[in-house]
């Protein structure tokens, strides 16, 4: 698995719990990251590396940091559903994919939204996958300029 995949999957899981059961980042993070190593170790599997682990950090962090500014953008660009009524996975797929897409200029825009796609096909019901690809192509159609970031 790719290192920034992987870290994709393990953030997901973090904002997952405290969004869910209110566990505070400082306990979530650390228990997670520790988890995923023993588990890597288990089944004799590349660990995450460092920087891997300072990506899950960045955007745990980021995503916790922005998430008044991320919702908002949900409601805009997914105006038929309330954001706390919508899946907790879902929601915070999509916090993680337009924290990326605003604040990260190294992640092609087409790799953000692609990931958040693939977390939904993971850890999504059957129809999260295409609810993250419109409204990430929604937000996308508004923004022509970043459309124009990358592949």
């Amino acid at each position: 698995m790719k290192v920034r995949r992987k870290a994709r999957a393990l953030a997901l899981q973090v904002l997952f719990e405290i969004d869910s059961v209110e566990h505070p980042v400082e306990t979530a993070l650390p228990l997670r990251l520790e988890a995923a190593r023993e588990e890597d170790q288990a089944l004799n599997r590349e660990p995450l590396p460092p920087e891997g682990q300072a990506f899950v950090k960045n955007l745990v962090s980021g995503v916790l940091d922005n998430r008044q500014e991320l919702d908002g953008l949900i409601a805009r660009f997914a105006p038929e559903y309330p954001v706390d009524q919508l899946a907790i996975v879902d929601r915070n797929i999509l916090r993680l994919a337009f924290f990326e897409l605003k604040n990260m200029g190294d992640v092609p825009v087409k790799v953000a939204i692609n990931e958040a796609v693939e977390l939904a096909k993971l850890y999504g019901s059957d129809s999260a996958p295409r609810f993250i690809n419109g409204v990430l192509g929604a937000y996308l159609a508004g923004h022509p300029a970043l459309a124009k970031r990358g592949a």
